[in-house]
């Protein structure tokens, strides 16, 4: 099958999105499929033998690490060349009403996917007013689409109680080959804890934005007697979480990938995460898939991964003590600690991008045969 991708975030930009395209598009080429990729230019030419093409873009204005591209009339003529089976637009925005503006005017089959909950960041931006009026514009781009996928059954039910149609669950997916408990070193765990590797090691690994209400870690690392905490990522939020945490046991690492993020996740103690706005949280199931329990708000997509009491804990995202006290239990008891490591590992094994491109590729046949 020929499938033209329409992404509005792409290589070599890091973040959970990227890395669910990243596999997906390999495992795609890997069975035969062939992949034409559109998005912001980054550089890139082609990935795992699809080809890439880059549109120049610029930056979102309160989110400069986006960058939006804006269709032009080469996409008509790329696609007519490439003579795709179907389209499939990711998290349409700008880039992507190109993508449904070519399917639906071409007859081409289109699927849709909705990886960020936008309408929730903008409470987090000064700009909740302006829920409803997004809602209505993903629903008029997604309504579009004979399928519309979201990772997570959570963000399912709240797309069709938006009433968006035509929804399923494209399951979740981790490289548990890359993430594992064996890849902890003692030098990793150093230097996240600055060189007290006996400390206890809270995690946060991720975006920082304010989205991601990372602020609420602030209190969780005073509650535990000598934690230390490493913030592993970048974004526009950083100045800001910096001054915030000034005088505090924080190490703000910036982005750590392959073995090194592997490393990081495998040393820690647990993985702290109060993000409200998850469709699903591929991190959580990274930090597993290392053996690290996670701490999470019980919101979104989350629910679908951590198991309370089981593989991590959850709290409630509006209970201010909820955080603190899901730490403290977790770290009550030694054994239990360890059995809720081995329970994070088992329930990251259960999920592998094989299996999450091999149902992928069913939607796409199921629609390209209606």
């Amino acid at each position: 099958m020929r499938i033209a991708l329409f992404t509005e975030t792409f290589l070599p930009k890091v973040d959970g999105i990227v890395t669910r395209l990243k596999h997906t598009i390999d495992q795609l080429q890997r069975h035969g499929d062939e992949v034409l990729i559109f998005c912001p230019a980054g550089g890139l030419r082609s990935y795992c033998g699809a080809k890439i093409y880059g549109l120049s873009a610029f930056p979102l204005p309160l989110y400069p690490e986006l960058k939006l591209a804006l269709p032009r009339p080469e996409i008509g003529q790329q696609l007519v060349k490439f003579q795709p089976d179907l389209i499939h637009v990711v998290n349409p925005a700008v880039l992507g009403l190109a993508g449904i503006f070519y399917a639906k005017s071409t007859q081409i089959p289109l699927v849709a996917s909705y990886h960020t909950h936008l309408p929730k960041y903008l409470q987090h931006y000064g700009l909740g007013m302006f829920e409803g009026l997004l809602w209505e514009l993903l629903k008029g781009a997604h309504n579009q689409a004979q399928l519309n996928l979201c990772t997570s059954s959570a963000m399912v039910q709240e797309l069709r109680q938006h009433g968006i149609d035509r929804v399923d669950l494209w399951q979740r997916g981790v490289d548990t080959e890359t993430f594992h408990p064996t890849k902890a070193t003692p030098e990793m765990r150093r230097y996240l804890s600055q060189g007290e590797p006996a400390s206890r090691l809270l995690l946060y690994v991720g975006r920082l934005g304010a989205e991601k209400e990372i602020e609420q870690i602030k209190p969780v690392l005073a509650a535990i007697p000598g934690a230390r905490l490493a913030i592993v990522g970048d974004g526009p939020h950083r100045a800001s979480l910096e001054g915030y945490f000034a005088g505090t046991p924080t190490h703000f690492v910036g982005y750590l990938g392959g073995e090194e993020l592997a490393a990081a996740y495998a040393v820690a103690d647990a993985f702290v995460f109060p993000s409200r706005t998850e469709t699903l949280g591929l991190v959580l199931l990274e930090a597993m898939a290392a053996g690290c329990p996670a701490i999470a708000a019980r919101s979104g997509g989350i629910p679908d991964i951590v198991t309370d009491g089981q593989n991590g804990y959850l709290f409630e995202p509006d209970d201010p003590q909820g955080a603190i006290a899901a730490t403290q239990q977790l770290f009550a008891d030694p054994q239990s600690h360890l059995q809720l490591r081995a329970n994070a590992r088992a329930e990251a094994e259960r999920w592998s991008w094989a299996a999450a491109t091999k149902q992928l590729q069913a939607y796409y046949r199921r629609v390209v045969g209606s």
